[in-house]
């Protein structure tokens, strides 16, 4: 099989407009209700949506990582820290310290780390988080230690202050928008790239792709979406606290980008959705959501590989036909993980 690398760039698709739309529509939430439950579901769901998207990045180029809470950690703290002992509240500010600090970090561990596959790279990656996780419990003097940072103030745009829960809802929002813009931006700009890599990496580096490239910048802007929402998970509850970035709560981000599909950007927004509100909704219990998420994605895997949005995608195939349909996932890519014959 011969694998073509073209050398264009790909404009982002309809699952990829569609994903900036949808996650926009956040913005309308306080407007047509003042439900608080209303809000905090729709925090919850739009920082699993941003963390989601960091192991969606990765998914792209066939890695499976459990660094997320790591770097969700790393951009949750930057944010406690410069507004707690700097006195930055400016959310643009913030958003991009939330962003830059882990994307730093992980460009040197993903040099090291890239040329690991399969397995090695998963128990590297969920290592490296539980390193992290000791390190935030045993540096009181920078992290707090096992009492965290507490009493963060309210952050400001423009001069606004957003401090109550429209406001906090409105940044977790923007913050969101940004990880989706962010998401949709690379992975429509390097997708044949990011294709190549995923289908035959060897074959890819044959005919000239630089591989490790691509995979340290998905590494790097997949760290720093995870720091926007860990920024987000902060200013929500209003402390950093290390057992908010438990290394067993990447189990979660990878169960709402699988179970939602990873074949389009929409897979971890409806992942995100269903699965965070039926967390609520059935007040299901740590324990037993982490059997629920397994036991999942372990269906998804042997029966619909491309999860909802690729089920579905390959179901309207069948039906309507045509080179892509409109939930942007292609026809290979829907037919292929939904185990269908293309």
């Amino acid at each position: 099989m011969a694998l073509r690398i073209p050398h264009h760039a790909s404009t982002p698709g309809p699952g990829e407009i569609a994903s900036a739309v949808t996650v926009a529509l956040a913005f309308a939430i306080p407007f047509v209700t003042e439900s608080q439950l209303v809000y905090s579901l729709a925090n919850q769901i739009l920082i699993a949506i941003s963390a989601s998207f960091s192991v969606y990045i990765m998914l792209r180029m066939d890695l499976m990582t459990f660094a997320v809470p790591a770097f969700m950690a790393l951009g949750g703290y930057a944010f406690a820290i410069a507004a707690l002992r700097g006195g930055i509240t400016d959310t643009i500010a913030l958003a991009a310290l939330s962003f830059t600090v882990p994307a730093l970090v992980a460009l040197p561990l993903g040099v090291l780390i890239l040329r690991l596959r399969g397995v090695y790279f998963v128990l590297v990656t969920f290592v490296l988080t539980q390193i992290l996780d000791l390190l935030l419990f045993e540096t009181p003097g920078l992290s707090g230690g096992a009492n965290g940072l507490v009493g963060m103030p309210a952050t400001t745009l423009f001069g606004l202050t957003l401090g109550d829960n429209r406001g906090v809802l409105f940044v977790g929002a923007g913050l969101t928008l940004t990880a989706t813009l962010i998401t949709a931006g690379l992975t429509s700009y390097f997708r044949q790239h990011f294709a190549a890599i995923e289908e035959n990496e060897v074959l890819a580096q044959s005919l000239g792709l630089v591989t490790w490239r691509y995979k340290v910048l998905g590494f790097v802007i997949a760290a720093g979406v995870a720091g926007l929402a860990g920024f987000a998970l902060v200013n929500m509850l209003l402390t950093a606290h290390p057992t908010s970035f438990s290394p067993i709560s990447s189990v979660n981000y990878i169960g709402y980008a699988i179970i939602g599909g990873r074949g389009s950007m929409l897979g971890p927004i409806i992942g995100s959705g269903l699965l965070v509100w039926a967390t609520n909704m059935f007040s299901i219990q740590g324990e037993y959501s982490q059997g629920l998420f397994g036991v999942l994605i372990i269906v998804v895997v042997m029966l619909a590989k491309g999860g909802i949005v690729g089920t579905v995608a390959a179901l309207l195939r069948r039906f309507a036909g045509g080179r892509r349909d409109a939930l942007g996932v292609s026809p290979q890519t829907a037919a292929g993980q939904a185990g269908m014959p293309q």
